[in-house]
């Protein structure tokens, strides 16, 4: 990716991290930005990676949609950049591997959403998280989606009514993140965390993300229907046969995935 302000792509051994570029618009979702994301996700995702970190240059992790290419515009424009934004957030979901947020500060809007769209959290105590459309003109449908999934109903609903930033701290406590650190263990605290989050067969673990996703919101008589097959299936697995047979031959499993 070559184009300004395109998302930057490292890795790591097993780790990739995606940085947003667009420091001096606070890492706005441009229609360019979120196409470049879309793709660096999906290209990360059919890698041997196991683990992907999402990050910010500048100032804020990111401040939502870039209101620049919504004012004025025809609703046919804001539907399709709303639906691409939508694709972004899917796709963070259907990738195998785990990916980690790392929040080093706001995170507003379609920002926050993509907070809640990861698997994981990591935020620095300077960050904090909001869905601001409440106190404005234009209500944070789509954000509220993701967000809505991770803090629960009535926490949901105050976030989208007042529009008011909630600090780190709250963020953890009401299921948004899932760590606190002082900002200058941002870093350690997402790598001991995703080295965590990444051990065992890589193949187990992306279809098991991936089904978690598909049972989480269903009835659960769907749920369980989803997840026994998915399990049964599972069990004729490389992996599987390793994890049980280490277990019953008291070993270590070695993992050829």
């Amino acid at each position: 990716m070559s184009s300004e302000g395109a998302p930057r792509v490292e890795r790591d051994g097993d780790t990739v991290r995606i940085t947003m570029t667009r420091a001096p618009k606070r890492n706005a979702l441009s229609r360019d930005h979120l196409e470049q994301l879309v793709t660096a996700f999906a290209e990360v995702g059919g890698t041997d990676a196991t683990g992907i970190v999402l990050a910010g240059e500048g100032p804020v992790f990111s401040a939502g949609h870039d209101l620049g290419e919504v004012g004025g515009r025809a609703l046919p424009e804001v539907r399709s950049l709303l639906q691409l934004c939508t694709e972004l957030m899917r796709t963070i979901q259907d990738v195998p591997q785990v990916v980690v947020a790392r929040v080093h500060a706001l995170a507003t809007a379609a920002g926050c959403q993509l907070v809640a769209s990861c698997d994981l959290a990591v935020a620095a105590e300077s960050a904090g998280f909001a869905a601001p459309g409440g106190k404005g003109g234009w209500f944070c449908h789509t954000p509220m989606v993701a967000i809505a999934r991770n803090v629960g109903r009535k926490r949901a609903m105050e976030m989208a009514l007042t529009g008011d930033v909630i600090d780190a701290r709250t963020a953890l406590e009401w299921g948004l993140v899932n760590r606190v650190v002082p900002d200058a263990e941002l870093d350690a605290a997402v790598a001991e965390l995703l080295g965590r989050a990444t051990r065992g067969s890589r193949t187990s673990k992306g279809l098991g993300k991936q089904t978690l996703y598909a049972q989480l919101d269903r009835p659960e008589q769907d749920a369980y229907g989803i997840a026994v097959e998915v399990m049964a299936a599972s069990s004729q697995l490389p992996g599987a046969r390793e994890w049980t047979a280490a277990f019953l031959e008291k070993r270590r499993p070695v993992w050829t995935d």
